[in-house]
């Protein structure tokens, strides 16, 4: 039986089919789920969801949220997911100059911890874009 996974952004779902297994980042580690996987909630960490497929590997960016796994189900709640294919480098790295900018500037502690956020989810997506992409 294989896995179904699901993976949903507060804007829209962004992937929901059945796979062979999925590798997850959380907060804990890096998991692996395969079919019969116990029962889990975990947060999940910046980095690469890998989803194992018929024989290919399909990276999917995420940042924030959790994912549970229960039935042979794997659900992603994220904050942010993308398909690495969609990243666009030079976003990505102007939004990490503009957070590193704002994080030099005077700022209330809430400011600060935004910009931090940013900046880290930028990084996220440059090293994954850098990784996986095949250009």
């Amino acid at each position: 039986m294989p896995l179904k996974l699901q993976i949903f952004t507060p804007e829209k779902e962004i992937y929901n089919e059945e796979v062979n297994e999925v590798v997850i980042p959380t907060i804990d580690g890096v998991i692996g789920v395969l079919p019969h996987h116990a029962p889990i909630v975990s947060q999940i960490a910046p980095g690469a969801v890998l989803i194992k497929k018929s024989g290919n590997t399909t990276p999917l960016a995420v940042y924030g949220g959790f994912v549970t796994v229960e039935n042979n189900v794997v659900s992603l709640l994220a904050d942010y997911a993308a398909h690495v294919e969609d990243i666009e480098l030079a976003k990505a790295e102007e939004a990490k100059e503009r957070a590193e900018k704002v994080m030099r500037e005077k700022l209330s502690n809430e400011d600060y911890v935004i910009a931090s956020a940013e900046l880290q989810k930028a990084i996220m997506q440059i090293r994954l874009v850098r990784k996986y992409r095949h250009n």
